[in-house]
């Protein structure tokens, strides 16, 4: 007897979707990047998670400048500084600026996998901070070996050690006179934009340059909007130099005009009608026109 058969459709496999992605597994055990689901499936840009991904895949030390990124990335300087502000608003991103044990000042970059999240410490615990090395002390001044005393005689008294005098160190030097004017002008700055901030020496050294505006004409107001308008969201460079670089590439405006001299118009001279041909003609008093007088229109009245 043939075995039964039938014609339904086989049932499909429960454990395969119908659409969407399938994916294929595969065990990695080397060069691979542990990331968060909330940070992969959060609605923001594609650009954003891209760099958040590929930050975490560095080592630590490696840069992540915008100029570093761009180099890695195809895309422009824009979308990677916009990506660096979403990041860091979220949370995921930290940039400060620390000074080193050297004395110079550097910024850097913390990446959290989690926003607000502790750092796990380290097996053999976190190394230890190196501490900034004191300046050596100057040895002091060896003193003057002693004289031997000689005996006091009855009418003459013990002399008297001498004490070293200190000499005192020399002062530093002064900073260059500056134009009140110029600085009142980077006070209306810093008030305009709270980041346009500069040191005595950066005031004085800009304040030549905003004499000279002031000198073309303009005023504090004029300057401090010039130097203020269209400032991107984040300095890359210090203020001073962002404000020593507008002084010197914009251009000045043109002197003003002197005013011109004052010309007395003539008065309202009224029309007359002339006593030979009629015709109107303006004159301060009655009579004939130009013409009659010179006997043109007495010949075509003829």
């Amino acid at each position: 007897m043939a075995d039964s058969q039938s014609n339904a459709p086989l049932r499909a496999d429960a454990g395969a979707p119908n659409s969407g992605v399938i994916h294929v597994r595969t065990r990695l055990t080397t060069d691979f990047t542990v990331l968060s689901n909330a940070l992969l499936q959060r609605r923001c840009s594609a650009v954003t998670v891209g760099v958040a991904a590929y930050i975490v895949s560095l080592p630590d030390g490696a840069p992540v400048t915008i100029a570093a990124l761009c180099d890695h990335f195809t895309e422009g300087e824009i979308l990677i500084s916009r990506a660096l502000r979403e990041l860091e608003f979220a949370g995921y991103l930290d940039r400060r600026r620390e000074r080193m044990p050297c004395g110079q000042i550097r910024t850097r970059t913390y990446f959290y996998d989690v926003p607000g999240g502790v750092p796990d410490p380290e097996p053999d615990g976190w190394p230890e901070r190196p501490k900034p090395r004191r300046p050596r002390k100057p040895a002091p001044a060896a003193a003057p070996a002693p004289s031997p005393i000689p005996a006091p005689a009855p009418a003459q008294a013990e002399p008297v050690a001498e004490t070293p005098v200190p000499i005192p160190a020399p002062a530093p030097a002064a900073l260059p006179d500056a134009d009140p004017e110029s600085l009142a002008v980077l006070s209306i700055v810093r008030r305009i934009d709270p980041r346009l901030v500069v040191s005595a020496r950066e005031a004085a050294q800009m304040a030549p340059g905003i004499s000279e505006w002031l000198a073309s004409g303009l005023d504090g107001i004029q300057i401090a909007k010039l130097l203020t308008d269209g400032l991107p969201d984040r300095f890359l460079t210090r203020p001073a130099g962002i404000l020593a670089y507008r002084l010197r590439e914009t251009p000045l405006p043109a002197p003003p005009r002197p005013p011109l001299p004052f010309v007395e118009r003539p008065a309202f001279v009224p029309f007359q009608d002339c006593q030979g041909c009629y015709r109107p003609f303006r004159a301060a008093h009655p009579g004939r026109c130009r013409d009659c007088r010179t006997g043109v229109g007495l010949r075509a009245a003829g």
